[in-house]
């Protein structure tokens, strides 16, 4: 039997890195949900930088809710948060860069530091997986929609929280 030869096996194994690389950077959109703690920390999160698209009372009843405040005045409908995509990076070799994108119906939010860092996690807490290339770690979703019903939260019985998103590219 032949031994193959170091230079073929390392051409082998580069070629066998890409194609793992490839299969990992293109896998389908595949629908998730986040329910309950996660999905109102993913709601307030993302509303806080939501800019006009959420009014000022739903920005601040969003703040009030996520800190485990009563809402000052009660409420019977429910609040939405929507953005069409949400994209962060963390970078492994520079360990002071971290941003996100964020995404929404008529505008773009860029964030860095402390705030990317915020989205990042609690991205991670709601599920979504992280995937690495070239010395970042991406989480990324899409078509990202919670709906938040106060009066169920102030139940404290667990729910009154849901998010739906795409994970995957």
């Amino acid at each position: 039997m032949k031994a193959i030869p170091a230079r073929r096996i390392n051409q082998l194994a580069a070629l066998m890195f890409c194609c793992t690389i490839g299969a990992v950077g293109s896998s389908p959109a595949r629908a998730a949900t986040a329910n309950g703690p996660s999905a109102l920390a993913l709601a307030a999160v993302v509303a806080s930088h939501s800019g006009s698209l959420l009014g000022a009372f739903d920005k601040r009843a969003m703040s009030r809710l996520f800190e485990g405040k009563r809402l000052l005045i009660k409420r019977v409908n429910k609040i939405t948060v929507a953005v069409d995509s949400v994209v962060c990076k963390v970078s492994d070799v520079d360990i002071t860069v971290r941003s996100c994108e964020l995404t929404f119906r008529n505008h773009k939010r860029n964030l860095n530091g402390r705030d990317a860092n915020e989205v990042f996690a609690t991205l991670a807490v709601a599920g979504v997986m992280s995937q690495g290339a070239a010395g970042s770690i991406i989480e990324s979703i899409m078509k990202l929609q919670c709906t938040i019903d106060p009066v169920v939260i102030e139940q404290k019985s667990g729910g009154g929280a849901t998010c739906t998103f795409d994970t995957g590219q």
